[in-house]
């Protein structure tokens, strides 16, 4: 790598960084003004014109609000915790593919995605965004209270149920592409009809993955008063929060790359730098959908969220998986 390339990657790894946390921003206030207008009530319509300013807004109270730490904390952990959901989140966006690779920038092809292509950028996207879970469970242990232990719990136990049918959801769409490479995935044909069992058990797994509703059930306020980051306040408690919707944000990625196409659409052969707008496009439909779902369906219970991992989605993705690579052998 010489330094242009080396220029190139750190402006890349700026502007992504950038723009994974104006995204944050961004929908933090379209979720709250979609989820006012599915329950017929008022969003924020106070700071700036239709409420525009009221990320900015938060982002300032939080930062000016006390620093509360508590006697019973292990401390060092108690920071760290915060830190490792942050960097995590933003981390695993690294190897994600938006956009196409022959885009010319200072007379060089520049592949748009922020890392080197590595041939195993798939395997490593999940194992950083599973690093994510740390931060959970470290926050729970280290805040010395009950809520807080219970929600950290969960958020193992939720981990193991579902990222068990999520990975072999996966496996069916590795056997088909035939590859370990995000930017190869990336380049193949949709495998949204090809894979739609798949799909339909990634989904559900993502969802259970950013701990959304009707998964939330880590931070059930119910019965855990906040969970894992009840104890959380100022800057610290920013970090969860910024850090769910940034993975979010990296997994509606994720969901494009391997089962819609990831940036290609209309007139992308001919403006290649268009394929960042339907990668964009794609991914937002992601968010919409995360926000629908919030929005209409209730927690469900904790049992049920076992079973439905254990019961349903692990058989049926193992199923799925010998289905696929009996297909692809015979079409071989």
């Amino acid at each position: 790598m010489d330094w242009i390339e080396l220029i190139i990657l750190v402006i890349k790894v700026f502007i992504v960084a950038v723009a994974l946390l104006s995204g944050f921003a961004v929908m933090t206030w379209f979720e709250r003004r979609l989820i006012s207008g599915f329950q017929v009530r008022v969003g924020p319509n106070r700071c700036g014109p239709f409420g525009l300013l009221q990320p900015a807004a938060d982002g300032l109270k939080l930062a000016m609000k006390e620093d509360i730490g508590l006697s019973q904390t292990d401390r060092i952990v108690f920071v760290v915790a915060p830190m490792a959901a942050m960097i995590a989140a933003l981390t695993a966006f690294a190897v994600v593919p938006f956009g196409p690779p022959d885009f010319k920038l200072l007379g060089r092809t520049i592949p748009l995605h922020i890392a080197a292509d590595i041939n195993i950028g798939f395997l490593m996207l999940l194992a950083v965004a599973s690093l994510g879970i740390y931060g959970i469970v470290l926050a729970g242990w280290a805040s010395g209270s009950k809520y807080s232990l219970f929600g950290g719990l969960r958020s193992s136990a939720q981990m193991i149920s579902y990222e068990l049918a999520m990975g072999l959801s996966l496996v069916s769409v590795l056997i088909a592409s035939g590859t370990l490479n995000t930017l190869e995935i990336a380049q193949q044909p949709a495998l949204f009809i090809a894979q739609f069992p798949a799909f339909v058990i990634f989904f559900i797994c993502m969802i259970a993955e950013t701990n959304r509703a009707p998964f939330d059930l880590v931070e059930a306020e119910q019965e855990l008063v906040a969970g894992f980051h009840t104890e959380y306040s100022s800057f610290k408690f920013a970090l969860f929060y910024m850090g769910e919707y940034v993975n979010m944000i990296t997994f509606a990625s994720l969901a494009v790359v391997l089962f819609l196409g990831a940036w290609h659409g209309p007139f992308v052969d001919k403006i290649p730098a268009l394929g960042v707008v339907w990668f964009i496009a794609k991914a937002f439909g992601f968010m919409f959908l995360y926000i629908w779902i919030r929005a209409t369906l209730p927690r469900i219970r904790y049992d049920r969220l076992m079973a439905l991992g254990w019961k349903f989605l692990l058989p049926t993705a193992l199923i799925w998986v010998v289905i696929t690579a009996t297909w692809v052998t015979f079409k071989h």
